[in-house]
């Protein structure tokens, strides 16, 4: 679309603002709104001025100046269904002054990728699908005090409501209790209407959904939206978070996305399907091969897993996701592939024809920012690609059995190999490949970005979880 297309479309809509937005390297998205009659022609072949030393882990106030440039070319505008006024919204790429790519916007890196890809020749186009869980919760609390350490979070739903007493409203008693959520009809899936809101709301702003329905554990819900490319996917979970999030909120509700809220129930996670087009062929696809996969989706795989413990660092950035990659949950962390396995961390969903066929990653979750986490997924994959990898010994052949039953020292014993355990320990991978000339991030991401991105982990999330008292600590350790 060109900006006269645009300003035209908007026009027609008798849009008032709109409402530029840009995405930091946590993942959080950040806006700054125009009336409408301030923006022209020039205002996307120009850009907008901002200050990006306010904006975290980005400028310094010494050089601060930055610019937000529009992007329509993608598609993924649309009209904020939110705004008491009509607000279209642009989603945005940060460049320097002089017009170069700004090194540490996670979109830019993304299309970088992109870009790196189509330079090997191994393909054209790479497509995500991700699927977002979420849970949505009555009410909220959170005390970080010097001598208090403490949350709640309370739904409806909650097993801990059985005796619960509502005032003047009924205990209905209808609950789906712990990791009993997996496609109830209510009255025990109290989200049905809340969840159809949503999907409505979802097709307003251009996304395709399909499979809607109540997730495993208490007060989890899932809606499927139709895959994209690589940028198309990562702007697309951008308006389903925020769609997600608002509908909830207006409903008097609290939707979030974190991977672990429940201690004991299933977490959320971002399943990630993914594949590579060239010349409009599937390169992941062969009749013959295992479940339908090429060499060069096994190589893909192969690589994925070769630097498994650096992709997990931004396909699972948080201390919480750590908390989710337990066995038991739904949320395989043991690197393997295998079709239509759910304990594997990779599967291979059943799909018929070449269209179809692609690898599902199970272990990424939501508070990644989807920019960084599919372009470290696709870099990983190239890699394995490039260097004609193999998976590793332990799972060269599907695993097809339940991966959750095995034991730790079944695991050793077999020499299978696993995500990392924390964050922490998935940081220090990233430090190694900064170290490493040769990094496979390193046709992508500058040293000034990888170092950034590391010393924010540690100073947001590793630094402050681990220095706080735990509440579990004073059930174990208070009375030593």
């Amino acid at each position: 679309m060109t900006p006269q297309e645009f300003i035209n479309e908007c026009k027609e809509r008798e849009i008032e603002f709109v409402d530029f937005r840009f995405t930091d390297i946590k993942g959080t998205w950040h806006h700054v709104t125009y009336d409408i009659d301030a923006i022209d022609e020039d205002t996307f072949k120009n850009g907008l001025p901002f200050d990006g030393s306010s904006i975290p882990a980005w400028k310094t106030i010494d050089d601060s100046d930055m610019i937000l440039m529009p992007d329509l070319e993608i598609g993924t505008h649309f009209e904020d269904p939110f705004t008491a006024d009509p607000t279209m919204v642009v989603f945005c790429d940060v460049l320097e002054t002089d017009y170069t790519p700004y090194e540490k916007c996670p979109r830019g890196i993304a299309k970088k990728a992109l870009n790196y890809m189509a330079e090997q020749k191994i393909g054209d186009v790479a497509y995500f699908g991700p699927e977002n869980e979420f849970f949505v919760f009555e009410n909220v609390k959170i005390t970080d005090s010097i001598n208090s350490q403490a949350y709640e979070v309370d739904s409806v739903e909650g097993e801990w409501n059985r005796n619960a007493d509502f005032g003047d409203e009924l205990n209905i008693g209808h609950r789906p209790g712990t990791k009993g959520g997996y496609f109830p009809v209510a009255p025990v899936d109290t989200m049905v209407d809340l969840r159809a809101e949503m999907v409505q709301t979802l097709k307003e702003v251009g996304l395709e959904t399909f499979v809607v329905h109540h997730e495993v554990a208490q007060g989890q819900g899932e809606i499927g939206v139709k895959f994209g490319t690589l940028v198309e996917a990562a702007d697309n979970v951008q308006k389903l978070k925020y769609v997600i999030k608002m509908v909830a909120h207006l409903n008097g509700k609290t939707a979030t996305f974190m991977p672990k809220p429940l201690y004991g129930d299933n977490g959320n996670g971002m399943h990630a399907h993914q594949s590579i087009w060239k010349d409009g062929k599937n390169m992941f696809y062969d009749a013959n091969g295992y479940a339908g996969l090429s060499d060069v989706a096994i190589k893909y795989i192969a690589g994925v897993f070769a630097h498994a413990a650096t992709v997990a660092a931004f396909t699972n950035p948080s201390t919480n996701s750590y908390k989710r990659l337990q066995p038991g949950f739904e949320a395989p962390n043991i690197l393997a592939y295998s079709a239509k396995n759910r304990s594997a961390c990779c599967r291979i969903p059943f799909g018929a024809g070449e269209k179809a066929v692609r690898t599902e990653f199970r272990f990424p979750d939501s508070t990644s920012c989807p920019y960084l986490a599919f372009t470290v997924m696709l870099l990983a994959g190239l890699d394995g690609i490039k260097n004609n990898l193999e998976v590793y010994e332990a799972a060269r052949e599907p695993l097809n059995e339940d991966l959750f039953e095995l034991s730790l020292d079944e695991i050793k014993e077999r020499g299978i190999k696993t995500l990392p355990a924390t964050l922490r320990e998935a940081i220090y991978s990233v430090e190694n490949e900064l170290e490493d000339p040769t990094s496979f991030l390193k046709p992508v991401m500058t040293d000034d970005f990888i170092k950034t991105y590391i010393d924010y982990k540690y100073e947001t999330e590793i630094i402050p979880v681990e220095g706080r008292p735990h509440p579990y600590e004073f059930v174990t350790q208070y009375s030593c």
